[in-house]
């Protein structure tokens, strides 16, 4: 018999990728989206009738009820990165992830997957953060034995963020580097002759600690398995913590690129984000840069990967597999052709 399993904004990054796997264990998948249309795509990664798609806006308590009715499991994914109009934090990451976990607990649902974010934290600076902290509390409190998923900035063929930066970097003269020290530190050198050196990016900017998205999917249907992740909290991040400036090399290596790197500190990325923020996908908010102020990596107070019997894949294995088609013509490149 199938297992019958609701995935919360399965049409996003993570759901492609999540949808796939479970389809390919036989699963039963109904796809809880707000955009059937934009979720016809999943379709043929299963069998007819096996990858169902289910109009849901996660705000309305009685939709989000229709899509859990005799589910066995059920995973959460929605999230935004900014607000827009009925989609504040609060809405999306407190009321919706409620409702989700009030639904589950009614319909006896057997597993839930509630996936959050790494640096979650309901006395951050960021209002990001602290409703996403919010929204775990209010998943524990409907259903105490979900499962916390708590995930670095994730990279893939189709992130948010390598493939930003990489397009950024066809027009642009530069590329940022988020976090550096407003006022450049000079040393001076008396050895062989007088030298004089310019830091002007500290120690790089904010740490990351980027994870792959198959990885983030294979945690998510390993706690869909049996009773061992339930009620815990995983903080998911990759091998390798960078800065954001040596994610900015990282790119430019894999992309054929040579871009000056331009040292941002925070109070003019916040001028920036003030009327970036105006645009209906906004490039940066000031709730961004105020989250960027803190390192987002593994705290080491919750569970990894290690507890999930996964080796997380290094960003130098993914990249080269998908930045390529924003690599340069060269010469050499072209007598290959």
């Amino acid at each position: 018999m199938r297992r019958k399993i609701t995935v919360f904004g399965g049409s996003g990054f993570i759901g492609r990728h999540l949808v796939r796997r479970l389809a390919a264990q036989g699963c039963e998948v109904r796809v809880a989206v707000r955009d059937i249309e934009a979720a016809q795509y999943l379709k043929p990664a299963g069998d007819i009738g096996q990858i169902v798609l289910w109009q849901t806006d996660i705000k309305d308590p009685a939709q989000v009820a229709g899509a859990v009715d005799g589910a066995d499991a059920v995973v959460n994914l929605v999230g935004a990165l900014s607000e827009w109009r009925a989609n504040t934090f609060p809405a999306v990451h407190v009321q919706g992830a409620k409702n989700i976990a009030e639904a589950a607990a009614a319909a006896g649902v057997k597993h839930l997957v509630h996936v959050s974010a790494l640096g979650a934290n309901k006395f951050a600076e960021s209002l990001y953060a602290r409703t996403k902290a919010l929204g775990e509390e209010a998943v524990l409190q409907a259903f105490p034995s979900a499962t916390l998923l708590r995930p670095s900035v994730i990279f893939g063929p189709e992130d948010g963020f390598f493939n930003l930066f990489a397009g950024i970097a066809r027009f642009s003269p530069a590329l940022p580097v988020f976090g550096c020290p407003l006022i450049p530190k000079i040393s001076v050198s008396g050895e062989n002759g007088l030298t004089v050196k310019v830091d002007l990016y500290g120690d790089g900017g904010t740490k990351f600690q980027p994870v792959y998205v198959g990885d983030v999917a294979d945690a998510i249907t390993a706690s869909l398995e049996g009773s061992k992740t339930a009620g815990r909290t995983f903080e998911l991040g990759g091998p390798t913590v960078y800065s954001f400036k040596q994610l900015m090399e990282l790119l430019l290596r894999y992309t054929g690129r040579r871009k000056w790197l331009a040292p941002i500190p925070f109070g003019v990325a916040m001028i920036y984000a003030f009327f970036l923020q105006m645009l209906p996908s906004p490039l940066l908010t000031c709730d961004q840069v105020t989250s960027l102020k803190t390192d987002n990596v593994v705290s080491g107070d919750a569970d990894t990967f290690d507890a999930l019997d996964i080796n997380p894949v290094a960003a130098e294995t993914v990249l080269p597999t998908y930045l390529g088609r924003f690599r340069t013509s060269t010469a050499e490149d072209l007598q290959n052709v």
